[in-house]
């Protein structure tokens, strides 16, 4: 297939100043923060990917992407997170037993202190995607993100719900996986890879089973992730040439985070991965048991289409309604999946604007 678009381009953000800002984790990561400034501005926009996507979900060049977008409606000073599920880092498709419980007390507040140490006091707002915003709610809940302006989160929060036949897949995948087929790390192009490998025999058969389009690619995005022809998104919702690209934006990813979430889908919320692990000690076992202290000001969105984590932040809402009213919003986004909410095409018309009222509220 010709690439049409180069991976990793920033071409997509315009008439801005870009400058690309490395910092590293406790436990010896090299994370990245991209910043996209025009001007200095009070609200500061921090964006954030999740799992084998990264910061590229939100400069896209071929449509109007979310940091343009924050850019042009007054929030000059955009930054956007690669942590370690980002594609953009070789390492998350290497064998690892990363938890979202590294990432909330690790990636996001060593993200906001090298953050602050660029933009001071002024207000930050998080907008993430997936299981960044999974990770970012637990680093919050967990008292690890103090001053927080506010949280936008895509797709899932505090209570990740996802369709049955995903239940299964996330309880019995990775073991089947790792230990039966050899495979540590899912990867959408498999299918490129020679004939008669395990990647490529996983792809091809998985192409079987997924006849709604003739890019494989996509059919591996709809396996490693819910439920549906196709799961993640709208095929009406995306332009073509990002359809044929979804295998770079969503990349390679190890399978190891989604024991992690397989057991808090079975909890019906975000607990820690291993209570025994030592390393993870400062973090709450349950990220939701001192939600009432929490007052940072929380926007749920979620297609009404979500086969991923299908109604995890309808659910989340009412959970969080409960404990503190009115401290949550949620925005239900009609036609819409996991994803394209972010990626699709006329998101800037249907969904950008949405976010952007809510931050102007709480920047006022």
């Amino acid at each position: 297939m010709t690439i049409r678009i180069p991976r990793y381009t920033l071409d997509g953000v315009k008439d801005a100043e870009v400058s690309v800002h490395p910092f590293a984790t406790g436990d010896g990561l090299g994370l990245n923060l991209t910043r996209f400034r025009r001007a200095d501005c009070d609200d500061v926009v921090l964006l954030v990917h999740g799992l084998t996507s990264s910061s590229d979900l939100f400069i896209m060049p071929e449509h109007r992407n979310l940091a343009s977008y924050l850019l042009d409606t007054g929030f000059t000073d955009v930054w956007a997170a690669d942590f370690r599920m980002s594609n953009r880092f070789p390492y998350d498709g290497e064998t690892h037993r990363y938890t979202l419980d590294d990432i909330a007390g690790q990636d996001h507040p060593a993200t906001l202190r090298e953050l602050r140490r660029h933009i001071g006091d002024r207000r930050v707002h998080v907008v993430a995607h997936c299981l960044g915003s999974l990770s970012v709610m637990m680093s919050l809940f967990a008292g690890q993100l103090p001053g927080l302006a506010s949280v936008t989160c895509n797709s899932v929060a505090l209570t990740p719900r996802v369709p049955a036949w995903s239940r299964t897949k996330l309880r019995y995948g990775p073991p089947l996986l790792q230990y039966l087929a050899g495979i540590e790390s899912l990867d959408p192009a498999f299918a490129s890879g020679p004939p008669l490998t395990r990647g490529w025999a996983l792809a091809r058969l998985v192409d079987v089973a997924h006849r709604e389009c003739d890019v494989s690619a996509c059919h591996m995005l709809s396996f490693m992730w819910g439920s549906g022809h196709p799961a993640m998104y709208e095929h009406a919702n995306l332009l073509p040439v990002t359809h044929e690209r979804m295998g770079d934006l969503c990349g390679a990813g190890g399978t190891y985070y989604y024991r992690h979430v397989s057991r808090m889908v079975r909890a019906g919320h975000a607990v820690k991965c291993d209570p025994r692990d030592p390393r993870h000690r400062g973090l709450p076992d349950d990220y939701l048991a001192n939600a009432a202290q929490v007052t940072t000001p929380i926007l749920l969105l979620t297609g009404d289409r979500n086969r991923v984590f299908t109604d995890s932040n309808i659910v989340c809402h009412r959970v969080l309604s409960e404990i503190a009213p009115g401290r949550a919003e949620l925005e239900i986004l009609p036609g819409y999946g996991h994803v394209d909410p972010i990626v699709g095409k006329d998101a800037h018309v249907d969904v950008f604007p949405r976010i952007g009222q809510f931050l102007k509220r709480q920047a006022a």
